[in-house]
């Protein structure tokens, strides 16, 4: 962020509504928007299913335009002189990012440890209703465009290989795996196909049989995409993976991964190596927190010994998938309930409770959130891993459902997505350190709610966290220490309730995706010490939920305009003079 717009920033924290046509603002927000939707398709899908009929452009000519557009635009929006510095200040670290990611070259590996292309039309097809003709048409060509659009990604992938840029094997093989899972003969039952399958009976049946032919035979085409992917993972790509799990021994890497940081923990300012510091310190703390959980339960043993009594007796877990997702709706229940407690403005739309799709779960996190969409009514969906139960704690789920869900995800994106008086790119913005580390702070607000009410359930909200704090030692250890996998992995064998396989999935993750798993940890602790500081200062005028008003008040932001905002608002609360926050 520029400092002269850093520097402006106080004066545009009053709600932010869409100013007058004459703030020049207005087109470069319009021109911004455009070009977000021009170059991602699942984001004007969102705005219109029948308008999308194909897959990104990634190829090297299509990637390097787009950056040209994104560094003319930026050059006008910090040229721009607004009162809506906010909205300026957020343009700019979104052009930003998107420039660095092509002067990177980050095309060159386009999978993480469970995310990639290979995963985009699955949740495209689980995310879509098809309603109209139109809407089926259009989905049967994105179907059509599944091999240009992989084709394009193996391209990229041999770039990488040619220049040294390759996918560690851990990584590679959870996509090959998500990959293989979705290679079938039989088209009819495949998740491609599925939205049409499923088609509302609002179409007639006439075009409903014509549209599900082509359908299969589009899926089909898309399968064999896949099929071919595969073969050129095992024949190509494979044998060349990089030995190192962590990208600080590639050429330039150790300069890629301080951007990728940057980046993740949206202006919190942190080098790679404070950010392994304050892990350090964390893992620290919260330790002693668990050893006095564990002395007050009476468990005669070492740490090490009460880690293998949670990770293996029976209790502790589901019996079936069933058992698992009836657990986890009874504790969203308990999660909503405790809201109006903390929270004066809630969002409108709801959210649902399912599994996580098999084809993908076998290398997918315990838990994930989907986002909704308001305007249409689709919920939100919080995802639970049904698939190994024995790897599946009961005790972390209290935790695992608050970040994921409420007051977590869904709280926090569905807010920001029902802010009408913001524009569209504000109310879809993710700053990673502010939505991760609110949903890391939402599992401290239901610790303090006596959610987790039994010593284990308290023990594996203690656990969870830990995991974030190891996440900022094993991050930075392995992209800018250049630590191996073990390595990587001790933090979380000594120091969390977390099962193996949790741990093995986890620490791939962070090999395929360098940076992300930093932004956790430094967004919780940038809001819990705003908040300790409000309580400070306001004594009993505090009231925790103006507090959460005021922190989501304007959607995601990143970490130096939070805390500016929350600033703001202490000293109009304390009668100081300056500009109130909502």
């Amino acid at each position: 962020m520029k400092p002269a717009v850093l520097a402006l920033l106080m004066l545009s924290l009053a709600p932010v509504a869409l100013a007058a046509p004459a703030d020049p603002l207005d087109a470069l927000v319009a021109a911004y928007e455009a070009h977000t939707r021009q170059g991602d398709p699942d984001q004007a899908a969102d705005a219109d299913a029948a308008l999308v009929s194909r897959w990104r452009d990634v190829s090297p000519e299509a990637l390097a335009a787009r950056a040209g557009k994104a560094s003319a635009l930026l050059a006008e929006i910090e040229a721009a002189e607004t009162g809506r510095t906010l909205d300026q200040a957020i343009l700019t670290r979104l052009l930003a990012d998107e420039i660095r990611e092509v002067t990177h070259d980050s095309a060159r590996i386009p999978f993480t440890g469970d995310w990639g292309f290979q995963a985009e039309p699955v949740f495209a097809a689980m995310r879509l209703r098809v309603r109209t003709v139109a809407e089926a048409e259009a989905w049967i060509a994105r179907l059509n465009d599944v091999p240009r659009y992989f084709a394009q990604n193996r391209a990229n992938m041999t770039r990488g290989i040619e220049t040294g840029w390759t996918a560690h094997a851990d990584p590679l093989n959870t996509a090959r795996a998500q990959i293989e899972a979705q290679i079938t003969d039989d088209v009819a039952a495949s998740e491609l196909y599925r939205p049409l399958a499923e088609m509302s009976d609002s179409v007639d049946a006439e075009s409903r049989s014509r549209l599900q032919a082509e359908g299969l035979a589009a899926a089909a085409r898309a399968i064999g995409a896949y099929r071919e992917t595969l073969a050129y993972i095992d024949e190509t790509y494979a044998p060349a993976a990089r030995q190192g799990a962590g990208i600080a021994g590639l050429d330039g890497g150790r300069e890629v991964y301080a951007a990728l940081v940057e980046t993740h923990t949206a202006g919190a300012g942190y080098s790679p190596e404070e950010i392994h510091a304050i892990g350090l310190e964390e893992v620290a703390r919260i330790r002693a927190a668990m050893e006095a959980i564990i002395a007050d339960t009476g468990f005669e043993g070492s740490f090490a010994d009460f880690l293998v009594f949670l990770r293996t007796d029976p209790q502790f877990y589901a019996q079936s998938a069933a058992e698992l997702m009836h657990a986890a709706k009874h504790i969203a229940a308990r999660l909503d309930a405790m809201l109006p407690d903390y929270f004066n403005l809630l969002p409108r739309l709801g959210y649902t409770v399912e599994p996580v799709p098999a084809s993908i779960a076998p290398g997918y996190t315990s838990g994930r959130y989907m986002s909704g969409d308001p305007g249409e009514g689709r919920l939100g969906a919080y995802l639970v891993n049904t698939y190994a139960l024995d790897q599946r704690p009961l005790y972390e789920l209290p935790a695992l459902s608050a970040h994921e869900a409420v007051p977590g995800h869904h709280l926090q994106i569905a807010l920001a997505q029902e802010m009408q008086a913001q524009p569209w790119f504000r109310q879809n913005y993710y700053a990673t350190a502010f939505g991760e580390g609110w949903g890391l702070y939402a599992e401290y607000l239901a610790s303090e709610a006596g959610l987790m009410e039994t010593p284990y359930e308290q023990f594996g909200a203690l656990s969870m966290e830990m995991w974030r704090a190891c996440r900022l030692v094993s991050d930075t250890g392995l992209h800018w220490y250049g630590w191996s996998r073990e390595e990587a992995e001790t933090c979380f064998k000594e120091n969390t309730a977390l099962a193996p396989l949790n741990i093995q999935t986890e620490v791939t993750r962070y090999i395929g995706w360098p940076g992300q798993a930093t932004a956790y940890k430094i967004g919780e602790l940038k809001i819990r010490a705003l908040r300790a500081e409000a309580e400070a200062a306001l004594g009993e005028r505090f009231d925790i939920r103006a507090f959460h008003d005021v922190v989501l008040g304007q959607g995601a932001v990143p970490m130096d305009a939070l805390e500016m905002q929350v600033k703001a608002w202490i000293a109009a609360k304390a009668g100081l003079g300056a500009p109130a926050a909502p």
